[in-house]
C-alpha cells in the first residue's frame, strides 16, 4: 500500500513516463526480482530486460518523491490497489519483493508517517462502525443467504473442513512445493459488511481481493442491535489469539497455497467459526489490521501458524442472526470512463 501511495504521488507530479523517475525504477526492479510477474512486450522490451535497477536505487529515488497533502481519494486508491494485488496461491510478485527489501522498507517509513499523521487515515484503526454497515453483492447475484441460517452454514462449513482435511491428508502430497492448489481463503461462509467511505459508497465496493472485474453491484444496509458482540482483529496478535482459542486444522488442504504465499512450511490452522459463534456475533478486521497482517504467516503457537486470506479491509463477517439486511437495495454501476473511477447509483428507467 505504501509503495502504491508513493507511486501515485509521483504520477500526480510527473504524469509522463520518465526513465529517471521512481515509478520507472519500481517497474524495472520488480521485473528483475520476479521476471515472471511482469510481462514485457513491444519495442524496447529487450533493453528493459538488460537494465538492472537495484532496491538501493529505488530507495534513493523514493527519498526524492515529494509527498502531496493526503486526500481521502489517494488513500482509498492505495488501499484498493494493495487489496486487489493480494495473492495467496502464488509466490510474491516483484513489487512484493521490492517493498520487502530493507533499503526500500526504510524509505517507506516516511510514507507511513506521512499517511498516519493525517486525520483521514484515523478510521483505519477504528472498531466496527455499528451505525453504518452495508452488504454488497456482485453482478446480478442478489444472494443474501436467505436460504439458510448462519448457524446451519457454519455447521456445514465445519463438517466440510474436517472432511476435506482427512481427504487431503490421504490424497495430496506432503511436499509443500508440489504443484497443487485448492481453497486458499480463511473466511466464514456468512453475511459480510463494511462501512461507507468518504463518498458514501460501501468500502466493500473498493477493497476486493481477487477481483473479477465487476462493474455492477447491489448494496443493502445492515442493521445491528446495540448489544452485538464483535471480535476486533486489529493485527496479527488478535488473529493468533482467535486461532489459539478456536483452532481447526487445515494443514493438508492449505499447505501448498500458503507455502507459496508465505514461504513457510509447517502446520496450519484457521479459526473454528462454528465454535466462535457461541461467543461472538461477528468478527471485524480493521484496515490497519489488514495492512499489517493479511497474507503473512501468523504464528499461533510453536510449529503452528495461520493466514488472514480472502478478507478485505474493514470487513465484518456475521456469525449469528444479529445482522439483518434491509429490505431496500441500491443498484450501483462502476464508471471508469473518466480519469476518476466512481461507483454511482444506477438510473431507474
Amino acid at each position: 500500500m505504501l509503495l502504491a501511495y508513493a507511486m501515485e504521488a509521483e504520477r500526480a507530479l510527473l504524469p509522463e513516463w520518465n526513465d529517471d523517475a521512481f515509478c520507472s525504477a519500481v517497474f524495472l526492479a520488480a521485473h528483475h526480482l520476479a521476471p515472471d510477474s511482469v510481462t514485457l512486450l513491444g519495442p524496447g522490451a529487450d533493453e528493459v530486460r538488460q537494465t538492472v535497477v537495484a532496491p538501493g536505487e529505488v530507495a534513493r529515488r523514493l527519498a526524492e518523491v515529494p509527498l502531496p497533502e493526503v486526500t481521502a481519494a489517494a488513500l482509498r486508491s492505495a488501499v484498493t490497489g494493495a487489496t486487489d494485488a493480494a495473492r495467496y496461491w502464488e509466490e510474491p510478485d516483484g513489487e512484493d519483493l521490492l517493498a520487502a527489501a530493507e533499503p526500500v522498507r526504510r524509505e517507506l517509513r516516511r510514507i507511513a508517517e506521512h499517511i498516519t499523521r493525517s486525520p483521514l487515515s484515523q478510521w483505519w484503526t477504528e472498531p466496527l462502525a455499528t451505525d453504518d454497515q452495508w452488504s454488497v453483492s456482485w453482478g446480478d447475484d442478489g444472494a443474501d443467504f436467505a436460504d439458510s441460517t448462519a448457524a446451519e452454514r457454519l455447521r456445514d462449513w465445519h463438517a466440510r473442513v474436517v472432511d476435506e482435511e482427512i481427504r487431503a491428508e490421504r490424497e495430496r502430497p506432503t511436499n509443500p512445493a508440489a504443484n497443487w492448489s485448492a481453497e486458499w481463503w480463511s473466511i466464514p461462509p456468512v453475511l459480510c459488511s463494511t462501512r461507507t467511505v468518504f463518498d458514501g459508497t460501501p468500502a466493500q465496493l473498493w477493497f476486493v481481493e481477487d477481483s473479477l472485474g465487476w462493474t455492477r453491484a447491489t448494496a443493502r444496509r445492515v442493521s445491528l442491535p446495540p448489544d452485538a458482540r464483535v471480535y476486533e482483529v486489529d493485527g496479527a496478535q488478535a488473529w493468533a489469539a482467535l486461532c489459539r482459542r478456536f483452532p481447526v486444522e487445515v494443514t493438508a488442504q492449505k499447505r501448498h497455497d500458503w507455502y507459496r504465499a508465505t514461504g513457510r512450511n509447517g502446520s496450519w490452522v484457521v479459526p473454528d467459526w462454528a465454535r466462535l459463534a457461541d461467543e461472538y456475533s461477528g468478527v471485524h478486521l480493521t484496515v490497519a489490521g489488514y495492512l499489517a497482517a493479511a497474507g503473512t504467516a501468523i504464528e499461533v503457537e510453536a510449529g503452528t501458524a495461520s493466514v488472514i486470506a480472502g478478507w478485505a479491509p474493514d470487513e465484518t463477517y456475521w456469525l449469528t442472526v444479529t445482522a439483518e439486511l434491509g429490505a431496500d437495495s441500491v443498484a450501483l454501476l462502476l464508471d471508469d470512463s473518466g480519469e476518476d473511477v466512481a461507483w454511482a447509483e444506477e438510473a431507474q428507467h
